[in-house]
């Protein structure tokens, strides 16, 4: 799922490609999403790549390519408007914490949606379905899961279709894996790392560099307690 930011930049990427066969600039990426400053675009772009919508050429300037489109476009490609970002919406709902299912039976974890690994996206879809989770492999407190699209965790043991555990937080120490909200627009899983006043977010993939913010750009909105794999 994307934004709508990255929807539209896509979109238009696609139409001037197909129009012209020559990619538009970045001022005119820029002015189309009435965007202030390009380095708004290059964050776009990085997010449409990593997520493998488009393909940078080498050794060409300005030179990109459409991968693939949205699977459904238009409404279902794109988020709500009125929308208030964050992980999940709506809220967690009355998820039992862990510890206080002294019954021993399975505690049931809402699968809320897709993350990127590595690429800011929306993480926010209605919750599908659950996951049934033993309650002496989980902490206690609120917990919701996630399942992963990307490679960029790759050197932590996450890959791409896992789904993630994460523990409802808005604090985690320092070499985290968590989940964050950056610019209140966008999420990604991504070790944290604090550098002084900055925030680092950090891909466990040497593909992939690390992106630094300010405090104020980003929110940590869960931290990582478990993984399911299906084989």
């Amino acid at each position: 799922m994307l934004t709508r930011k990255q929807y539209e930049l896509l979109k238009f990427i696609h139409e001037r490609l197909t129009e012209s066969g020559v990619p538009p600039s970045f001022d005119e990426m820029k002015d189309a999403l009435d965007l202030k400053s390009k380095s708004g675009i290059h964050r776009l772009i990085t997010a449409l790549e990593e997520r493998g919508f488009i393909r940078r050429l080498p050794n060409r300037a300005r030179a990109l390519e459409v991968v693939r489109l949205p699977e459904a476009v238009g409404q279902a490609a794109m988020p709500r408007r009125g929308f208030a970002p964050g992980v999940i919406e709506g809220g967690l709902g009355k998820v039992r914490p862990a510890s206080e299912d002294s019954s021993g039976r399975a505690v049931p974890i809402p699968v809320m949606g897709r993350i990127a690994a590595g690429t800011p996206i929306s993480a926010i879809q209605n919750r599908s379905h659950v996951i049934n989770m033993p309650p002496d492999m989980l902490p206690a407190g609120e917990h919701y899961a996630l399942e992963v699209r990307g490679d960029s965790m790759i050197e932590a043991g996450i890959l791409e279709g896992d789904l993630v555990v994460i523990r409802k937080s808005d604090t985690a120490d320092n070499g985290d894996i968590v989940v964050a909200l950056i610019d209140e627009e966008e999420a990604t899983l991504k070790r944290l790392r604090r550098k002084g006043a900055s925030i680092a977010l950090e891909a466990a993939n040497p593909a992939y560099e690390t992106r630094i913010f300010g405090p104020d750009r980003v929110r940590i909105q869960g931290r990582l307690v478990g993984l399911f794999r299906r084989y």
